[in-house]
């Protein structure tokens, strides 16, 4: 399927190349700078009406540029407009010197900018092509908007943030709303830099669609249904329970058992024709008492397992949720290697000392293993990944994603769900209120229905995330995770 051009994410390198091949195809590049200073001004003009001044700040770059533009625009259209400019803009070059040339008035350093009620601010300093930290006279600037609390529009990304990875570089504008250009940077849905974006306009300036999508790899996107509802099973007229498949789900001893239960619900609910939770023989009276549609098995320990295991109908399975780490752990995920995996939380941690034994034991094949590690226990598996800074949250999921033959659901508030071939989703349909005590719990019951069901392992994952954070909007603020079963709906 072809996503819309404003569904797709390009780096700003890859925005970078666009501009330069459209340049060498004989597009006028001044002419896409006018285009998008205008639509800076025209966002402007709409959302804040009742602005007694625009303060235009412009950087030294390209950016700085489409500034100017709309500097002339809103003057144009009548606005009060103040203009400020970082460096020498008598050093200015190509498109941005031209657009220099036209300003409507003559500005001032960015230093003596001194903010009124009253103002809105166009942010043109750096926008998405910034590496570096930001220097000490723009962090001053920020700091007095940010104290004045005055709204500020950012010309395609807030200065100060990394469009590559959202990180901000020293300090960053807090944007009211955010106007980029063709399609979006993953700094622009990665955190922060999606907090400080506030509202995304994406705007087409011209540039040819083909140009666009040849820079565009494909491999990184946003997570949404268009990504992956192909490659979900969907209901037929003949379906029935054991086509839909058999999730597992183990179990912790007896004063550990909530956590598998909940997952189960929740593997259930997103379509798993049968579900049965593999109990401790210690704990079996406490899940017995408190199961209904999910059946139960004992499973005492890696013997009773691999004699379960020649049924070759259970598929998919569910360990770590409250199961406990250690040798146990180990032993019965080893024993999976053949299986569909879903390995969390206490599974994930029980590798910690020697994560290549369960990366080489799902290493064949075709992917089988989803791992849903939080900030934590991406660490414990992928200790050198974890601590390289010049990685961002895309990049340390591809990575580890790469070397474990796994799917990776690298959880946070914007989740990222990578695939061994390098593909990428960033997720960012989850609410605040989904960080509570049991979501993992449901997330990785919801994963492991899909793929019970015979959904391949990065699209069980994504799909997975994806009603997650679906099932969260539902159920509202203040929710348990109970109530986050209960809002859980297939597809």
């Amino acid at each position: 399927m072809m996503l819309p051009l404003a569904d797709l994410l390009l780096s700003p390198d890859d925005m970078a190349a666009v501009d330069k091949e459209a340049a060498a195809s004989s597009i006028d590049s001044y002419g896409l700078m006018e285009k998008a200073g205008q639509a800076v001004a025209a966002s402007a003009l709409r959302y804040f009406p009742g602005a007694l001044r625009f303060v235009v700040l412009c950087g030294p770059g390209n950016n700085g540029g489409d500034g100017y533009v709309a500097a002339r625009a809103l003057r144009l259209a009548g606005a009060m407009v103040l203009l400020f400019h970082l460096g020498d803009p008598q050093r200015l070059k190509g498109d941005a010197a031209r657009a220099f040339a036209d300003r409507p008035i003559e500005g001032e350093a960015i230093a003596s900018y001194a903010p009124r009620r009253g103002d809105v601010v166009v942010d043109a300093i750096f926008g998405a092509g910034l590496s570096r930290r930001v220097p000490d006279e723009v962090v001053a600037v920020i700091a007095r908007i940010d104290e004045a609390d005055i709204p500020v529009i950012a010309v395609d990304l807030p200065s100060g943030l990394d469009g590559a990875s959202g990180q901000i570089l020293g300090a960053a504008f807090r944007a009211t709303r955010t106007v980029t250009f063709m399609t979006r940077k993953p700094g622009h849905l990665l955190l922060p830099g999606r907090d400080l974006c506030g509202e995304l306009e994406v705007f087409d300036i011209g540039i040819p669609a083909r140009i666009v999508r040849a820079h565009a790899d494909g491999l990184i996107g946003e997570n949404t249904p268009a990504q992956w509802q192909t490659r979900i099973p969907s209901a037929g007229a003949d379906t029935h329970k054991y086509k839909r498949g058999h999730l597992v789900v183990f179990s912790g001893g007896p004063n550990a058992t909530g956590a598998a239960r909940m997952s189960a619900m929740a593997g259930l609910k997103a379509g798993a024709g049968l579900v049965t939770i593999a109990s401790p023989l210690e704990a079996m009276s406490v899940n017995a008492g408190l199961l209904t549609a999910i059946m139960l098995h004992a499973v005492e320990d890696e013997a009773s397992l691999r004699v379960w295991l020649t049924d070759q109908r259970l598929s998919t399975f569910i360990l770590g949720p409250g199961f406990g780490a250690g040798e146990k752990a180990r032993q019965f995920c080893l024993a999976l290697a053949d299986r569909h995996l879903v390995l969390d939380a206490d599974g994930i941690t029980s590798f910690r000392d020697d994560p290549q034994q369960l990366f080489d034991a799902f290493a064949a094949g075709p992917t089988r293993l989803v791992l849903t590690p939080h900030e934590g226990e991406f660490a414990r598996l992928f200790p050198d990944i974890a601590a390289d800074t010049a990685l961002s949250k895309v990049g340390k999921a591809r990575a580890a994603a790469a070397r474990a033959h796994a799917a990776i659901i690298y959880k946070g508030a914007d989740s990222v769900i990578a695939a061994p071939d390098g593909r990428a989703l960033i997720n960012a349909n989850a609410p605040p209120w989904l960080a509570t005590a049991g979501s993992g719990d449901v997330l990785a019951g919801i994963v492991g229905g899909l793929m019970a069901q015979g959904a391949p392992a990065f699209e069980a994952a994504a799909a997975g995330v994806w009603l997650h954070g679906l099932a969260g909007q539902h159920a509202g603020k203040g929710l348990t995770a109970e109530d986050l079963v209960a809002s859980v709906k297939p597809l």
